[in-house]
């Protein structure tokens, strides 16, 4: 059996190898790859031999699923699988798993970063220090009291609504199913956005999440709102937000996902839009996320080798 780790995961390379030996033992042969590369032969060149990929959010193609004959597992180092041709799987019989749960702490983070930074203008304030000037117009608000809306309560999500509640926020949510969640009122999402001081989008990219929030939405959110989406870029009409913000109909916005995988193009709407913190897609990276993301993959993989497959997609 050969396990072929297709792409960089944020792990050093011999800390990686040291632990997938230790759970895997030494009859499965491991093969690193330390760049990362879009190019659909070279990807079917590192994984045609391959029992066994390993992948982050690099996206494996129909095409490049095809030209890996022997692959029997696809484990994805990642939470959401819509980078990955899910219908070429099915059609080999290719089991897919993900790694739930390594980001939550992590996302959590920096969702109330990005509010924090709106909220009390760290941006603007370290550029007025440095040109030597004052707090003038940069008096922020405070968390405490806030209605704070999460569209989607699935791990992520409730982490969010209980952080959310210990800041002293009214913490409102809206989900396909409804959990029985001491200090969270569940309502409907317009309801939500009308609503809410704070909105935080954690939903995955389904055909039913694609633009959620459009302009319609927006045009129901309170002009002195702010829009928080560490979710999946498209789940957001991205030029109907750089809309909403130029029209002064929302206050701000922090994004870490957008319709492409970073680098972005220099002329996204949201680069001309006002008060937005952009982040390249950075959510779930910190050492500790990556470090248990690791550990859970290579911990589903044992699984399956064993026989009894979990976080099956």
């Amino acid at each position: 059996m050969k396990l072929v780790i297709i792409e960089p995961l944020g792990v050093k390379e011999d800390k990686l190898l040291t632990l997938a030996q230790a759970t895997l033992g030494q009859d499965l042969e491991v093969v690193y790859y330390d760049t990362r590369t879009t190019d659909s032969e070279e990807l079917i060149a590192r994984g045609k031999n391959a029992d066994i990929i390993a992948v982050s959010n690099l996206p494996l193609s129909r095409v490049v699923i095809e030209g890996c004959p022997n692959l029997k597992l696809l484990a994805v180092a990642f939470t959401g699988v819509d980078h990955i041709a899910l219908d070429a799987c099915r059609e080999r019989a290719i089991t897919v798993c993900n790694c739930c749960g390594y980001s939550n702490a992590a996302v959590t983070d920096l969702v109330f970063g990005m509010i924090v930074s709106l909220y009390r203008n760290l941006i603007p304030c370290n550029e007025v220090v440095r040109n030597h000037g004052t707090k003038d117009g940069l008096v922020g608000f405070e968390l405490e009291g806030k209605k704070f809306g999460i569209v989607g309560t699935g791990a992520i999500g409730m982490r969010v609504a209980k952080v959310a509640a210990a800041f002293g926020c009214e913490v409102y949510a809206y989900s396909r199913t409804v959990k029985e969640t001491p200090d969270v009122t569940y309502t409907d999402l317009d309801t939500l956005l009308k609503t809410c001081d704070i909105v935080s989008l954690h939903v995955p990219l389904t055909p039913a999440t694609t633009h959620l929030i459009n302009t319609e939405k927006l045009a129901l959110i309170q002009p002195h709102a702010v829009l928080i989406n560490t979710a999946r870029g498209p789940v957001v009409d991205t030029k109907a937000l750089a809309d909403a913000l130029s029209n002064h109909q929302i206050a701000g916005a922090g994004i870490d996902v957008f319709d492409v995988e970073p680098p972005v193009p220099s002329d996204h709407p949201l680069f001309g839009a006002p008060n937005v913190i952009v982040t390249p897609h950075i959510a779930f990276a910190t050492v500790e996320a990556l470090e248990k993301r690791a550990v859970i993959m290579l911990d589903n993989i044992k699984h399956y080798l064993e026989g009894s497959p979990q976080n099956i997609i």
